[in-house]
């Protein structure tokens, strides 16, 4: 049996959301507060700090901004009751910053796969890295064309010349465990690593249920007609802004008709043998998804006989 399951990457938070205080005033009240601390961000590259200790830190203190050109900011909570904020650098701050002994800059992906900051501190970068690549991407008015500014403290852009208020998006997504019987079907893409295989995944579709977007996605992408759908688990995966909806499916067959444009293979693994790629020992090296991903948590879910 493996090991106790690890925590399920950017799904834990230290912070308190105060929803409530999203008007600009929130943002303005705690930006040169000399208490707040702040997620900072060079595009989409997070800045961590090293404690002595050998430690890193995902938030830091105000001061950390002293002397970096800031391009944005958003108010995102409390954390142990001291604000926090989201803040995305100038373009030359990256270069500024790396030259700083006790910072790093590690793409968010690592972060979470080598379990560099506390947990904590992890869905805190998920929610600041989704809000500033928003921030980033959305400059222009989708309505009229206009430029757009920033407001209720970072969680929504306002056109002035049309009046159109815009906010932050959340992409859903379907990954699910498909079994059958004893078995479950794991695919993988031709971009994966040598010999990883992961659960089946795709973008919900407007006025789709998750059960049938489940569904839907299986037979396209395996050819594999399901019937009962049940919920797991969820996920924010913040590249760009995902909500990951575990789920488990039943197979109503097994034969297996892979569209090649979507997966590079796809096959059915039995208990024992999800077991050894739980543990990278598979005779071929097969293995499954690190625990940052849901996908290792269903897998180990199905190997338990959850």
């Amino acid at each position: 049996m493996p090991p106790a399951s690890p925590p399920l990457g950017f799904a834990t938070s230290g912070l308190v959301r105060h929803t409530s205080e999203r008007g600009d005033a929130a943002l303005e009240r705690h930006r040169d507060d000399p208490a707040a601390l702040t997620a900072l961000f060079s595009g989409d590259m997070p800045i961590l700090f090293r404690a002595p200790d050998g430690t890193h830190r995902a938030v830091h203190p105000r001061a950390a901004l002293e002397g970096v050109e800031i391009a944005a900011q958003a108010y995102l909570g409390t954390l142990d009751g001291a604000p926090v904020l989201a803040t995305l650098t100038g373009a030359d701050a990256l270069e500024q910053l790396a030259a700083r002994p006790d910072v790093e800059a590690v793409d968010l992906r690592s972060v979470g796969t080598r379990g560099l900051v506390p947990e904590r501190e992890l869905g805190l970068l998920a929610l600041a890295k989704s809000l500033l690549s928003w921030h980033a991407r959305h400059g222009f008015c989708a309505a009229c064309g206009a430029p757009t500014r920033l407001s209720a403290s970072g969680f929504r852009r306002d056109c002035d010349a049309c009046g159109a208020q815009h906010f932050p998006r959340t992409d859903p997504v379907v990954i699910m465990l498909v079994t059958h019987g004893s078995r479950c079907l794991l695919g993988r893409q031709a971009r994966f690593p040598t010999g990883n295989y992961s659960c089946l995944a795709g973008f919900v579709e407007p006025g789709e249920t998750v059960e049938d977007a489940v569904r839907r996605e299986t037979f396209e992408e395996a050819g594999v007609r399901v019937g009962a759908v049940s919920y797991a688990l969820s996920q924010p995966w913040p590249f760009a802004s995902s909500l990951m909806l575990g789920c488990v499916g039943e197979a109503e067959g097994d034969a297996l008709t892979i569209d090649r444009d979507e997966l590079e293979d796809a096959r059915w693994f039995d208990r024992e043998e999800v077991r050894l790629m739980l543990a990278d020992t598979h005779p071929q090296g097969l293995r499954v998804p690190p625990p940052v991903a849901i996908a290792h948590h269903l897998v180990r879910r199905f190997v338990e006989g959850g």
